[in-house]
């Protein structure tokens, strides 16, 4: 008998939940083959990548919709810091609806594209405007379907680079989970300038440390789902900020919107969204390994834990911290980037959970239709420049 999450998967057939925990289950694993796909292609990618990321003059855009939008988010502030030519995560959903003030003519521009199916109608036009829009375009697709229109379209473009994620990435579930953390991993590799045999031994210690954590949560998560918490707010700086709102969108998207979520920096967040606080509000922080940002984290936690406001506040944590919510990782010393992985893990674990507990089906929270697994109801114009 087969088991994900701690459930054997004829109880998770019957509940409609397969897809989703086999899906939340099996990433470490794609983990470790795309560390494969990544060495075997390494050659192919840096002779299309090098002679762009060599100008200073260039620009990239991270790009997606949704979920896929957000692994941008995640990903810019960590690999920002190492590049000498400005990097920006802008939504197809803005880049579609208004190019003229987010795309520049003059600027050569590379489009990392993410995609789960490749066919959102969002995700193809934004390819067609930039190489509309921009006189020196190309294209770095991270999708998860061979057989979706981006990896197509790559097929016969000079300018284009399709990478796969691993087989099985092309999740099946309503919510992303394996391709959101796929395509992050990839993006953190691939710019971030380290050598493969670096990306290998990052990949691992990270994979065994999710595979560990996969068993060691599976109660107090399943625990935590049970509070009758009514809002998620999940707070981090940085990078963290990114991935606060994915971790925020899972639980929205699980619970059919039963649990209201929102997300926001560690500073920001008393600037108003503050009041979201209530006795029916479960906090959940992702805490810096970096010292200094972790003072500005550590003040938001200690002055959230002595309002006692909130329902629950738990804090996810690589080192040590004075708390009864605490989740603690263990030293991994890979920096903020490698830290999303677990984090990330942990509130798809607990979105899955809630919605067992409301009563939904994970895999298919919206059965009537009215928001779907591929977005639907998507009019492309054509922009007459």
């Amino acid at each position: 008998m087969t088991t994900f999450l701690n459930y054997q998967d004829k109880w998770l057939e019957q509940r409609n939940g397969i897809h989703t925990a086999r899906e939340i289950n099996q990433q470490p694993r794609l983990w470790r083959e795309l560390g494969m796909i990544l060495e075997q292609q390494f050659d192919d990618v840096n002779a299309f990548l090098s002679p762009l990321t060599s100008r200073s003059d260039l620009r990239i855009i991270l790009t997606g919709a949704g979920t896929s939008a957000f692994v941008g988010d995640a990903a810019v502030p960590f690999i920002q810091a190492g590049l000498n030519f400005q990097v920006e995560s802008i939504p197809t959903t803005d880049l579609v609806s208004n190019p003229e003030q987010y795309l520049d003519s003059s600027r050569p521009t590379l489009l990392v594209s993410y995609a789960r199916s490749g066919n959102s109608p969002e995700s193809v036009a934004a390819v067609e405007l930039v190489d509309q829009f921009i006189d020196e375009s190309y294209h770095l697709f991270l999708t998860c379907n061979s057989e979706g229109a981006l990896s197509h379209f790559a097929q016969d473009a000079s300018h284009a680079y399709c990478m796969l994620m691993p087989e099985g990435t092309n999740d099946k579930s309503f919510a992303m989970t394996s391709s959101f953390s796929c395509m992050l991993m990839a993006t953190l590799t691939l710019l971030s300038g380290d050598m493969p045999k670096l990306w290998r031994s990052q990949i691992d210690v990270t994979a065994q440390l999710c595979e560990d954590k996969l068993s060691q949560w599976s109660e107090a998560i399943k625990q935590l789902a049970t509070e009758p918490y009514e809002r998620l707010i999940v707070l981090g700086s940085g990078g963290f900020s990114g991935l606060a709102r994915e971790a925020s969108l899972k639980s929205l998207e699980l619970s059919a919107g039963k649990v209201m979520t929102t997300f926001d920096s560690s500073l920001g967040f008393r600037h108003g969204p503050k009041f979201t606080i209530n006795d029916k509000a479960l906090v959940i922080q992702f805490f810096s390994s970096d010292e200094y940002t972790r003072l500005y984290d550590t003040d938001l936690y200690n002055e959230i834990s002595k309002d006692q406001l909130a329902l629950r506040h738990i804090a996810l944590s690589e080192s040590a911290i004075n708390g009864e919510g605490a989740f603690e990782l263990g030293h991994l010393g890979l920096g903020d980037a490698w830290l999303c992985f677990p984090y990330i893990l942990f509130c798809q674990m607990l979105a899955f959970e809630k919605s067992l507990q409301l009563g939904f089906g994970p895999d298919n929270p919206c059965p009537t239709g009215e928001v779907n697994r591929v977005v639907q109801g998507v009019t492309i114009y054509t922009h007459k420049k």
